[in-house]
């Protein structure tokens, strides 16, 4: 049976995405979800965007659009914004490619332009980067909701589909949920953990900047509280 798995913010964290992805034990028929964030703030965004291009090639992923890579595009097209880019871990980024947005490669321009989704839905679940307007129809999201806000115990989505988002790091290294959303960034830049989770089992495993790796099973409501 075909699994979901959704892999939450990476933020730059090569060591964490290679050994989660050894850990998790990809299948052929896996469609696997990454959340968005690539970049930024981690050790080596350059090398997370080869690696997640590269699984690209060889599995079905389908990688969302987040907050971060807008900033980025942005920052190179607009002087206004590279200042906060670099104030919000664009610094570490463009230290990755060298130091300068001429050393980006043109494959990884291509990915942050033309490849990522702003959302994807199977038959039970949304997968966003941040979040979503409960009462407005998936096609109407406004990207406020899908890039930048705050995931705050939110309210059922009127699909009756379980929310799958990042944006907002966790900082307990726990997935937060309250049933019928759940948010897996676990603050991998951080101190914390880099997540995937099988929304269809509830099987979460995690890989950290260490190597370090752990799984568990997703809670009920409230999981990660406390």
């Amino acid at each position: 049976m075909t699994r979901h798995l959704a892999i939450g913010d990476i933020h730059g964290c090569i060591t964490a995405l290679t050994a989660l992805v050894g850990f998790v034990d990809l299948r052929s028929d896996d469609t696997i979800v990454t959340l968005g964030d690539y970049v930024d703030r981690g050790p080596d965004s350059r090398a997370v965007l080869d690696f997640i291009i590269s699984l690209g090639r060889s599995h079905q992923l389908v990688p969302l659009r987040g907050n971060h890579e807008i900033m980025m595009l942005d920052a190179r097209d607009k002087k206004s914004w590279l200042g906060p880019w670099l104030s919000y871990g664009g610094e570490a980024t463009l230290q990755s490619y060298g130091g300068s947005f001429d050393d980006i490669p043109d494959t990884h321009v291509d990915f942050l332009e033309n490849k990522l989704r702003p959302y994807y839905e199977c038959e039970s679940h949304i997968f966003v980067h941040a979040n979503l307007a409960p009462n407005v129809a998936l096609a109407d999201q406004p990207d406020a909701a899908l890039f930048w806000q705050k995931y705050k115990d939110p309210g059922p989505h009127c699909s009756g589909k379980t929310m799958v988002c990042g944006h907002t790091a966790q900082q307990s290294g726990m997935p937060l949920s309250n049933g019928h959303s759940v948010c897996i960034d676990t603050w991998a830049h951080g101190e914390g953990w880099l997540t995937c989770l099988d929304v269809g089992s509830g099987t979460v495993w995690q890989a950290n900047e260490a190597g370090d790796t752990r799984t568990m099973e997703l809670d009920a409501p409230d999981s990660g509280r406390g």
